[in-house]
């Protein structure tokens, strides 16, 4: 659950942060995993990419539908190569206090659904979607849902 399921009272939605947008849950892969069992976790979960850590839990990459589906188009076997293999390296992604002016922007410079959400050493822990923006942005201004 987003802390901006739980806000009581109107709030300014410009001061909200990326750590109450986002979605704390959120499934990752390593750069050893198959591009098959990634595939699957995408397809099943309707993420449309996953963030690809260390041991850590540090973000070192993002595995998305294109990378898969460029993959297929080069004639890779997806249960024959990692998800390093295919991953885009070096992702976008905020820290948790990112505003939700920043959040837009990166969104929507980069034409995302969704950007994961880093601490600062870098450790995944959250994921900020389109719609978890929007949701925030009514929870803020009417405190309840319209429907």
């Amino acid at each position: 659950m987003r802390q901006v399921d739980y806000l009581v009272g109107k709030h300014d939605f410009e001061k909200l942060e990326a750590y109450q947008f986002m979605q704390g849950s959120v499934s990752t892969c390593f750069q050893g995993t198959k591009a098959e069992m990634a595939a699957m976790a995408i397809t099943t979960g309707h993420f449309g990419s996953l963030p690809v850590v260390d041991e850590g839990k540090r973000l070192v990459g993002i595995v998305s539908e294109f990378d898969l589906l460029r993959a297929l188009r080069a004639g890779k076997d997806l249960d024959k190569v990692t998800v390093q293999e295919v991953m885009t390296p070096q992702p976008v992604s905020v820290q948790e206090g990112a505003t939700a002016d920043d959040l837009m922007k990166v969104l929507e410079e980069n034409h995302f659904i969704r950007v994961p959400v880093v601490d600062d050493t870098n450790k995944v822990v959250g994921v900020v979607s389109r719609t978890d923006i929007l949701q925030g942005y009514l929870y803020a201004d009417v405190n309840e849902m319209p429907w």
